[in-house]
């Protein structure tokens, strides 16, 4: 049983992966990963319901260990859909404002689940049998009211509350990173790239990121004697595009199963393809 559950979060974690490169918008990235996770929980469920735990120690680790690695990257998406969709309009104190309410939300969670925190953090396992058993629950132990209106045959009274911290410590992250951007977006000097392009990079972002590293690989720009960084900020200035982290990109596109030159492969095709029959 733990093989096959294995292999369908591999391969949804591999799903979402590519998903990342392709889908720019966060609202359309965060709208397809729930589709994408919600059927993967379905499948997980429909296998797990088919046949029985073969022991105690079995049922636990699905649901201390297998179920929430899913769920949670639906309630990391799901999460992330409403701070991208709830987004306020204005500069960026307004926004750094809304990203800091927003991590104070997860504070509070942290705080009222501080003994949960706890247990699962330091790798406790005295209470396993009531959080991670189903049909064990003891409403002492500080329930959420999802597990109320959950499906019993698929939940215990803590697996929700897993996948809820490793969640938050995903969007935790994110909320971080957009502050870091907006911290760096405002230290860039305006003075360095004085004349903005009307152009506007519409392509995914990943197809530009693997653009740049070419042309820095093959040393094009100033006999080769630039750093990645400038190239890139160059890129962002003149497109008017926010690159994020592009050296992540990078390394999530060295491990593409195939095509880890896709967008370049694509321009030799339509380049060959309009020499070819330019003179038609």
């Amino acid at each position: 049983m733990v093989v096959h559950c294995d292999e369908i979060i591999r391969e949804l974690e591999d799903r979402l992966a590519d998903m990342q490169l392709e889908i720019d918008s966060p609202i359309s990235l965060s709208e397809e990963s729930m589709k994408l996770t919600l059927r993967s929980l379905a499948s997980l469920k429909e296998f797990t319901l088919s046949r029985d735990f073969k022991d105690l120690e079995e049922e636990i680790f699905f649901f201390k260990e297998l179920k929430p690695k899913v769920l949670s990257k639906l309630i990391y998406h799901n999460a992330i859909y409403k701070i991208e969709t709830k987004k306020p309009f204005g500069g960026t104190k307004i926004f750094r404002k809304y990203l800091l309410k927003e991590l104070v939300k997860l504070k509070r969670y942290f705080d009222n689940n501080l003994e949960f925190y706890k247990y699962y953090r330091t790798g406790s396992t005295y209470l396993d049998h009531k959080y991670f058993v189903r049909g064990k629950y003891d409403i002492k132990l500080t329930l959420d009211t999802y597990y109320f209106e959950s499906d019993h045959t698929f939940s215990t009274s803590h697996d929700y509350k897993v996948a809820k911290i490793i969640a938050n410590d995903q969007i935790q992250v994110h909320l971080e990173n957009e502050l870091a951007q907006l911290f760096r977006n405002s230290s860039k000097s305006k003075a360095r790239f004085p004349q903005k392009s009307n152009l506007k990079w519409t392509a995914p972002k990943v197809a530009l990121i693997e653009l740049i590293y070419a042309l820095h690989s093959e040393g094009v720009f100033n006999n080769g004697a630039v750093d990645l960084k400038d190239i890139a900020q160059a890129f962002e200035h003149m497109f008017r595009i926010d690159l994020g982290q592009y050296r992540r990109t990078f390394l999530e596109i060295r491990v593409r199963k195939s095509d880890r030159t896709r967008f370049l492969d694509k321009l030799k095709d339509k380049l060959t393809d309009r020499m070819e029959n330019a003179d038609d």
